[in-house]
């Protein structure tokens, strides 16, 4: 490892961020010449743009035929409040937390809402006790993949087949890259802007039979926003999941998503985005393993997101200086990538520990991961080589 020779590759593209992530390969403003501009979005034109984008979600999910699918307002917290706001409060609910947005759940529950709550937690880079979860008598809110911590549900078997209440699932960086178990699932949550790089402000709500039924069963103890309410008379409002909005949507921003799936589909759907989201983990995983003084902060490697992979300094000689040391030299990492236009956004999220956060998502090419890795080490080495002189 040197201090002073760039290496020679640079990434064809920089865009490592995780949310919003690297548009598709190939991608240009010309895929977005079709959209419906200038036009209501309840014209005749843009219902049939919102529905192409809603039936190519689920031709693309796999979404089981007799789920709901809308788009909703404020990405997938929007989606995620509209769940908890309407759908909860009618049993007490199991609330996970293991990164920040799991947090935010909790908070809302909590003090928002005041339920009768059951909080499972853990620090970052571990999986709450998944079998002290009651998820057969009680709601359940959980993140799939842990954005801000790299740390994920390795499956769903910890759910109950045959249970009583309701699973709330944010998976916002898991669609269109991890394995979703739908009949486990009753809500799901995400938005345009992560696995397929689209534009932010919208979200995907989706609903089971069952959630369904609650809604149109459960009155809420709490007033309801507007943009919240999914039900009317007692009848879910069906209009919204095929097409017609709660608000108004950007349609240059429901092109740019309708180009993204047309993109998936071609590129073999479902599976070959989580495969290409695999190897492009891989990747980090593979330098990881042969670079002394990085780690995963993910522990376990069966739960290790390869999506949103986040990574701790693991010197010992800049560990042994403490933290402070720790986030200086994270923090000068990624200021020289920036610098050099190698690399852009990829430190840790503000809550989570020092470090760094690299989006391996499909729409990432793995070429551009393995040109990455030696000017990380460049990095290190500049920024170890200036910690010790200062010291």
């Amino acid at each position: 490892m040197t201090t002073t020779r760039l290496p020679e590759a640079r990434p064809r593209a920089p865009f490592f961020s995780s949310g919003p992530c690297a548009k598709r390969p190939g991608w240009t403003p010309d895929a977005l010449s079709d959209a419906a501009l200038g036009r209501s979005h309840r014209a005749k034109l843009g219902k049939a743009k919102l529905k192409q984008a809603i039936d190519l979600t689920r031709s693309v999910l796999q979404v089981p035929d007799d789920y709901r699918i809308g788009i909703v307002p404020a990405s997938d917290t929007g989606a995620v409040e509209m769940a908890m706001w309407s759908l909860l409060g009618a049993r007490p609910v199991d609330m996970l937390a293991w990164e920040s947005f799991g947090e935010t759940w909790v908070t809302d529950a909590i003090k928002q809402l005041k339920l009768d709550a059951h909080v499972i937690k853990a620090p970052y880079g571990r999986l709450p006790d998944l079998s002290t979860v009651d998820a057969r008598t009680r709601d359940v809110v959980f993140t799939w993949n842990g954005t801000t911590s790299g740390v994920r549900v390795p499956n769903a078997d910890w759910i109950a087949a045959d249970r009583e209440g309701l699973t709330i699932c944010d998976a916002t960086s898991a669609a269109f890259a991890q394995d979703l178990d739908w009949p486990k699932l009753d809500v799901v949550t995400f938005s345009w802007q992560k696995v397929l790089g689209g534009e932010a402000a919208h979200g995907m709500l989706i609903l089971s039979p069952r959630a369904v039924a609650r809604l149109e069963s459960h009155v809420p103890a709490w007033p309801m926003p507007k943009i919240f309410r999914m039900t009317k008379g007692g009848k879910l409002i069906e209009g919204i999941f095929q097409g017609e909005t709660i608000n108004t949507p950007s349609m240059l921003a429901v092109e740019d998503y309708i180009d993204a799936l047309l993109w998936a589909e071609k590129l073999g759907g479902l599976a070959a985005l989580r495969a290409r989201a695999d190897r492009n983990a891989g990747v980090i995983a593979d330098w990881v393993a042969r670079t002394p003084w990085i780690a995963n902060l993910a522990e376990d490697p069966a739960t290790a997101s390869n999506t949103s992979v986040c990574l701790v300094v693991g010197d010992p000689d800049v560990v042994g200086r403490g933290p402070e040391a720790v986030a200086a030299v994270a923090k000068g990492i990624t200021t020289a990538l920036e610098r050099e236009g190698v690399a852009l956004d990829i430190g840790s999220y503000r809550d989570a520990p020092p470090g760094l956060r690299i989006w391996c998502g499909a729409t990432v090419e793995a070429s551009d991961l393995e040109a990455l890795t030696p000017w990380l080490d460049w990095a290190f080495a500049q920024e170890k080589a200036r910690l010790t002189k200062a010291a």
